[in-house]
């Protein structure tokens, strides 16, 4: 279950990072262990990225039910067996890092 809740961010310079794969899009981000526990304990113990996380939410909200995080990884499942090709998983990655500085962005008036 995807839960509404502050998250920290995911690199501070200090701490030491890792390699985590999304359990959805299967897009691979630095994190530190403890925002990976954070995220996964607000997941039913699975790595979800800031992306899916979003999709997810829209979903809850949409259907106002509480699979949305199966349904949603259901449907990354069929998309990426149907056309998965790994030389796409870096433009994948270059457009989620877009959105997210894109989000991270102060909003201009």
């Amino acid at each position: 279950m995807v839960k509404d809740t502050v998250i920290p961010s995911p690199v501070n310079p200090n701490d030491d990072v890792e390699l985590v794969k999304c359990e959805c899009c299967i897009i691979t981000e630095e994190c530190t262990p403890a925002y990976i526990a954070t995220v996964r304990a607000s997941n039913q113990g699975r790595w979800i990225c800031g992306l899916c996380t979003e999709a997810i939410k829209n979903e809850m909200e949409r259907s106002c039910s509480e699979e949305a995080l199966d349904r949603h990884m259901r449907i990354c499942k069929k998309f990426r067996s149907s056309i998965w090709n790994p030389a796409e998983e870096d433009l994948i990655a270059a457009v989620k890092q877009l959105l997210i500085r894109r989000l991270d962005s102060p909003k201009v008036v």
